[in-house]
């Protein structure tokens, strides 16, 4: 008589593992590598020590938004190490993470592995993919954490200076320095679309760990061109720019949406082609790692194909025209700047107030000699601001000099009268100060439409 047995229930065939148990083996393995703990580390502590050792220093980082402000308020080194982050760190961050997310498989060899254990190559994207981003955003969050608290604890929780000239209440700068880390999360999941596709295309090879980086640096090459607003709105990368339209008032809204809903079709676009050639690779053969072919008409002509449609659709919705850089709009942003700053520097004088209403500020433009209809970016704007002071007959003025950037900012240089904006510095009864009508940044609204822009600045009362 034979006897038979049953094997013990531990020693059965067990099922595919779950999409939280391979998400944690993913996550573990990826926080694991060295590189990972000392990217994470860097980002959690170093962007607070810069920004707390520039705030001491007497050199400001002034040819950087908001950087002539960080000896004034702790909220102006978050937005400092923002506009460094979304040029070259967060790219250089997604390569690393997305772009060798799949790529580390191919090297080692452990796809058949892989395979075996989790028995579902959908489910093996989902938890490389999700722990992948993951870890890209614990580094976008070391990145705005640390930079603040960086901030705060070098200069205190002070107002900030918009970029109309308007000072923002500690409360509201808060706030918007956080929508603003927030809305770059766009363009970087963008990035890391990109990078996952990358790694999965390419395989071992290391053009996947660095496509994110070659894109972005090839959409800031892109956005230095004075291209058509279209185009510009068009790329995923906008969103890293177009964020200092929440520092006037009214916030520049439009511009910024536009550029977050782009960058998030690029995200989806980007990692479902990176599905689709996933679900297509021959695991059982360990030499293969992908296909060139198969990479370019799988992944880089539908990317191309998803930029025409853009441009076309951003066209045909918007009142995007031209570089959308025009005279009336640059005299309007200019007076507008100026009179909120005039106002601060009574205030630093203690003369008596007035009212942006009172000052009936105005501004008038040429470019290179050209005086009427002037447009586009370049450093030869020269505008003379005129104002106008309660019981004083005579009209002041100051003349600037303006090198407006492709993507609408612009830095205002005083060049006269030196009581006015002609030096650094101004003398006050507590001592001297940072004079704020020396030179300052400022922003053009690229898609308004200058018909609808008045020539000079019109102010509420009070």
């Amino acid at each position: 008589m034979t006897a038979t047995s049953t094997p013990p229930a531990h020693t059965a065939v067990s099922g595919r593992a779950s999409v939280a148990r391979s998400y944690r083996f993913e996550v573990v393995k990826l926080v694991s590598q060295w590189r990972i703990r000392l990217l994470v580390l860097a980002c959690w502590i170093a962007p607070a020590l810069f920004v707390a050792g520039v705030s001491e220093q007497s050199t400001l980082p002034t040819d950087t938004l908001f950087g002539r402000w960080m000896h004034a308020t702790g909220w102006a080194g978050p937005l400092v190490t923002l506009g460094f982050a979304g040029t070259w760190a967060l790219p250089l961050l997604t390569s690393v993470v997305a772009g060798d997310v799949f790529a580390a498989e191919d090297r080692l060899g452990t796809w058949r592995h892989l395979l075996v254990a989790v028995r579902s190559p959908r489910r093996i994207f989902a938890t490389k993919a999700l722990a992948g981003l993951t870890v890209i955003l614990l580094l976008v969050a070391g990145l705005a954490v640390s930079s603040t608290v960086g901030g705060l604890a070098a200069v205190g929780d002070q107002p900030l200076v918009g970029l109309d000239g308007g000072l923002l209440a500690p409360g509201d700068a808060a706030g918007r320095v956080l929508l603003a880390w927030l809305c770059v999360l766009a363009p970087t999941l963008a990035l890391a679309g990109i990078g996952f596709l990358g790694s999965v295309a390419f395989g071992r090879s290391p053009m996947g760990l660095l496509l994110p980086a070659f894109v972005a640096l090839a959409m800031q090459l892109a956005q230095m061109l004075p291209l058509p607003v279209a185009v510009r709105l068009a790329l995923p990368g906008d969103a890293f720019v177009v964020w200092n339209g929440l520092f006037t008032s009214p916030a520049q809204l439009t511009q910024l949406l536009i550029g977050i809903a782009v960058s998030l079709v690029w995200a989806v676009t980007a990692t479902a082609l990176a599905h689709l050639l996933f679900l297509r690779r021959d695991f059982t053969n360990p030499t293969d790692d992908g296909s060139a072919r198969r990479a370019l008409t799988t992944g880089a002509l539908p990317l191309a194909g998803l930029l025409g449609v853009t441009v076309a659709v951003v066209a045909a919705t918007t009142t995007a025209a031209g570089s959308g850089i025009e005279q009336a709009k640059v005299e309007h942003s200019l007076a507008t700047e100026f009179a909120h700053l005039y106002r601060m520097q009574t205030a630093q004088l203690h003369r008596p107030a007035v009212t942006e209403a009172q000052l009936r500020t105005s501004a008038t433009c040429a470019k290179a000699g050209v005086q009427d209809g002037a447009r586009g970016p370049g450093n030869d704007w020269r505008c003379v601001v005129s104002w106008h002071l309660p019981g004083v007959t005579a009209t002041g003025s100051a003349v600037y000099q303006l090198d407006i950037t492709a993507d609408g900012r612009f830095v205002a240089d005083g060049d006269g009268p030196k009581e006015v904006n002609g030096y650094f510095l101004v003398r006050t009864p507590t001592g001297d100060a940072p004079n704020p009508l020396w030179q300052f940044d400022g922003t053009v609204e690229l898609l308004t439409t200058s018909s609808k822009t008045p020539r000079s600045a019109q102010f509420p009362k009070g």
